[in-house]
This record gives structure tokens, sequence and C-alpha cells, in this order.
């Protein structure tokens, strides 16, 4: 079997095993109803509500939430529940693995509530990530970038050769400016709220590193490519967020050197390939972990 068909293979399964894994498509049987983590009070005590997508749901880490809609793949592990277990909020949990800002005022899958449904008067904080799956940039880019580097074996940058700006340009011209509508209508349901958005963390370094393309099969030339992406859709993140009266929580700085690239124990994403988690390109429970810690220092909290 020559290489080239080999890499055709490998790359056909790449793409398949991902979109498995992330359960990006449209599910075919009905979701059971979900219920939150703790309900909110009609009282006068405020609680916390975690909004947004698979990052903060921390799809792919064990034990699942069983409050949760399975579809969802919320973790009890996920930085929401670290951070309200830290201070004490109660906690009203609505993240949602594949959520994009639409799924805030329309229901993700059958029985999943619109998650603004959570927000009310009596809401004091409200966290979220939210953004990378919109246009399905991320998985996009993810996908095709890591088919490209298996067809080049590693070599050169196919994806940004093939690309170019298509990716930076889908940020610009639909993500922001849905985050930024997502962000005021979170305003309008809880404006007692305290809002904080966080940025992504790295999943890839600055630059390529050895060893890591049997992980994360991108081509050397199309890392820094990924990152710049990256870099684009949190500035993005970081602008809706001062345009709405939002917390922006920084995480570039925590997480930089924490990539899909780096070893267990070190890295708070996980790879495509051979990692601990069953989704992949995810935090894990550390990478979920520090980011309760990185929204506890930015906030303020305990």
């Amino acid at each position: 079997m020559s290489m080239r068909i080999l890499a055709r293979g490998a790359a056909a399964a790449l793409a398949a095993g991902t979109l498995a894994v992330l359960g990006l498509s449209a599910p075919t049987a009905q979701a059971a109803p979900q219920t939150t983590s703790a309900p909110q009070t009609t009282g006068a005590s405020q609680t916390y509500v975690a909004m947004g997508d698979s990052y903060s749901a921390g799809s792919g880490i064990l034990p699942l939430d069983p409050a949760a809609s399975l579809l969802c793949v919320r973790s009890t592990a996920n930085y929401p529940h670290v951070l309200a277990a830290r201070t004490g909020m109660a906690l009203t949990d609505v993240t949602c693995g594949g959520a994009q800002t639409k799924d805030y005022a329309g229901s993700q899958y059958p029985g999943v509530a619109p998650q603004l449904n959570a927000l009310g008067a009596n809401t004091g904080l409200v966290t979220m990530t939210i953004g990378g799956n919109d246009n399905s940039t991320f998985i996009d880019a993810i996908l095709a970038c890591g088919s490209a580097g298996v067809a080049t074996l590693g070599f050169g940058h196919p994806c940004k050769s093939l690309y170019g700006s298509t990716f930076t340009d889908q940020v610009d011209t639909g993500t922001y400016q849905a985050v930024k509508s997502a962000l005021a209508a979170v305003r309008a349901k809880a404006p007692n709220a305290r809002v904080a958005i966080l940025g992504y963390p790295w999943i890839v370094p600055a630059a390529a590193v050895p060893g890591c393309f049997a992980r994360l099969p991108i081509a050397s030339g199309d890392v820094p490519y990924l990152r710049d992406l990256q870099t684009h859709l949190n500035a993005a993140v970081k602008r809706a967020a001062g345009e709405t009266g939002a917390t922006y929580v920084d995480v570039s700085g925590v997480s930089d050197g924490h990539d899909a690239c780096q070893p267990v124990g070190t890295r708070w994403i996980e790879p495509i390939l051979f990692g601990t988690n069953f989704v992949p390109v995810h935090p894990n429970a550390l990478g979920e972990s520090r980011l309760a810690d990185r929204t506890a220092a930015v906030l303020g909290l305990g």
C-alpha cells in the first residue's frame, strides 16, 4: 500500500472519528429532558448560572452530570462545578457540549431548554465559554488541518495554503457579532448579574513540538496557523465582552505551555489521538480546575 493511500485512509479515519466523538451531527433520537444541577430559587438569594459550550461543560471528563442530557456530555468536574464548590455558590449548570450562541435562545437538542431560561433577576453570577462552535469554525479548522497534515505526513503548511484567511474571516463576519448579541441577551435576562466570559485555552503551542504529530496530526507549518486562528477568536470574544460590560477572563497566559502537545500532568487540553478523555481536543480535569482558578482570580472570588 502506498504512502498516499495510507495518508488518505488516516485522514478519513481522523475526520470520521473526531466527528463521532464530538457528537457534532444532529441527534436521531429524542434526548431525555435536561435538568439543571441546582435549580434557581425565587427568593432573595443569588445564584451562579453556568452557560456555554463543551469547554464549559467539561465534555469528555468523567463522571458525567446525571442532571444533564447525555447529548450535552456535561461533567461534574467542569470548571463551574469546581468554582461553585470552592466558593459555596449555588450552581445552576446549563452548559452543553456543542453549544453555539443560537442555543442560548433556542433548544439545542430535543428536551434541552434554551440556556437563557436559567437566568433571572436573582442571578448573581454568570460564566461561559461560547463562540468556538459558531459557523463550525473551530471544528472545521481542526478537521481540515488534521486531514491536510496527515496527507503531507506533517510537512509544510497545507491547511494555510488551502484555506488562507477563511476561518479568521468567519470569526470577523459572524462569530464576533454573535457573541456580542448573546452577551447582550444574557444581560437583558439577568440585569443584576456579574457576567464573565472566558477565552479558550491554547490547543496548540506557538510552534511545532517534536513528537506531537503522532498525537495531534497537524503539519508543522500549520501549528502557528491554528494558533493564530485561536488568537483571533479570543480577541473577538474579548472585544464582544468589552462592548457589553462583561468581564473577559483571559486564559492565554496561564494556559501557555499546557497545550495538547504536552505530556500528561502538564497539558490541560487532550490531543486527537492517545489522549485520556473520550472527547479529544478538549480540556481535561486538570485544565478545568485551572480554568476555575483563573476565573476565581479575575473575579476576586474565594
